[in-house]
C-alpha cells in the first residue's frame, strides 16, 4: 500500500508576539522555544546574508534556508497565512525587511528577537552546519519507509517535522518497494537495511537520525534512550520504555492500515514525551485519596 503523507498545511497556529518601539512584530526567544518539538512549531526562516550563513557553524533546528533577496519564493511553497519566524544574526534590518517582504504576500511573518545570536545565547537547541543531513529544500524534503509504522518509523518522521523540516512528506510503502521508490524519486529511505538512516548495532534509526541531523539537545538525547529501549526490546533503558511500547502497540490497533491517521497520532505522543522530558521529568504527582490538594 503507498500512503503518501503530507506535511501541514499549517505548520503552526498562531503565537505570543510582541512589537518593538519601531512598529515591527517579534518573538522572544523564550517564547519561541516553549513552542519547540510541538504542532505549533511556527516555520523558521534563516535569512542570515550568505557571508554570515557560511561562516557560521550552527543551524537553527526546523528551520528553512532562504537568502534575504530570495524570500519572495515562499509564497509559493507555504500555504496563505501560515505563520514564518525570520531569522538573521541579531534580529535587525535583514529579518525585518524579510518580514515585511513575507506580510506582503499574505504569510504571518515575524522576527526573532535578538536573532540567533540571542538563540544561541540562551542555550536553545541547535544543529550542527557540518552535519550529514542537509539543511532542506524550500518545497520539502520526502522521505520513505515501510509500511505499518509503530515506534522507530514515527519517531523519525516526528524528529524530522519538528526539528529538520516542518514541510517533509512521508511514504509508507511494502518493504520490497522502498529502495527502489528512494532510488527513483530521491526520498530519504529510512528504518529499513539499505536506508540512508538505519540501524547500526544496538542503535535504532531514530538514534542515526539525531547524528545525522547534528542535533545534540539534551531532551532529544534523553528521549531517545525511551525510543531505542522501546524499539529494540530494551524495556530496561528506561522506566518509560514500556509505556512508550504499550501506547506505539494500541496506536497501530486502533488504527489498523491507516498509515496516514497512526502518524498524527504518534506525533502528538512524541510532542508530549519531549515535553515531559524537557521540562516536566521531575514533577511529581502527588496527589493521595481523601487528602486536600
Amino acid at each position: 500500500m503507498d500512503t503518501a503523507i503530507p506535511a501541514p498545511s499549517h505548520p503552526a497556529a498562531a503565537g505570543t508576539h510582541a512589537t518593538t518601539d519601531a512598529g515591527e512584530s517579534v518573538i522572544g526567544v523564550a517564547a519561541l522555544l516553549r513552542r519547540l518539538g510541538t504542532h505549533r512549531w511556527p516555520v523558521l526562516v534563516d535569512v542570515r546574508r550568505e557571508p554570515a550563513w557560511a561562516a557560521s557553524p550552527h543551524r537553527l533546528p526546523g528551520a528553512l534556508r532562504c537568502a534575504p533577496d530570495e524570500v519572495g519564493a515562499l509564497a509559493a511553497v507555504l500555504p496563505a497565512g501560515a505563520e514564518v519566524v525570520c531569522c538573521c544574526v541579531h534580529g535587525h534590518e535583514v529579518s525585518r525587511g524579510a518580514a515585511r517582504t513575507l506580510r506582503g504576500l499574505g504569510l504571518r511573518a515575524v522576527v526573532l528577537e535578538g536573532g540567533i545570536e540571542a538563540w544561541r545565547e540562551a542555550g536553545a537547541p541547535l544543529r550542527r552546519a557540518d552535519a550529514p543531513l542537509a539543511v532542506p529544500p524550500l518545497g520539502g524534503s520526502s522521505w520513505v519507509t515501510r509500511e505499518r509504522p509503530k515506534v522507530d518509523r514515527i519517531a523519525c518522521p516526528w524528529l524530522v517535522r519538528r526539528f529538520v523540516d516542518p514541510l517533509a512528506t512521508f511514504s509508507d510503502l511494502p518493504a520490497g518497494e522502498v529502495l527502489a521508490f528512494a532510488a527513483a524519486t530521491g526520498a530519504i529511505a529510512f528504518d529499513l537495511p539499505g536506508g540512508a538512516i538505519t540501524h547500526d548495532g544496538e542503535r535504532c534509526s531514530s538514534d542515526a537520525l539525531l547524528e545525522a541531523a547534528g542535533l545534540d539537545d539534551p531532551a532529544l538525547l534523553r528521549l531517545a534512550a525511551v525510543v531505542r529501549g522501546a524499539d529494540t526490546d530494551r524495556l530496561d533503558l528506561a522506566p518509560q520504555a514500556a509505556g512508550l511500547l504499550a501506547a506505539s502497540l494500541g496506536l497501530s490497533r486502533v488504527h489498523g492500515d491507516d498509515d496516514a491517521a497512526m502518524l498524527e497520532a504518534g506525533m502528538s505522543l512524541y510532542d508530549a514525551l519531549h515535553a515531559w522530558r524537557r521540562d516536566a521529568r521531575h514533577e511529581p504527582h502527588s496527589w493521595q485519596p481523601g487528602v486536600a490538594p
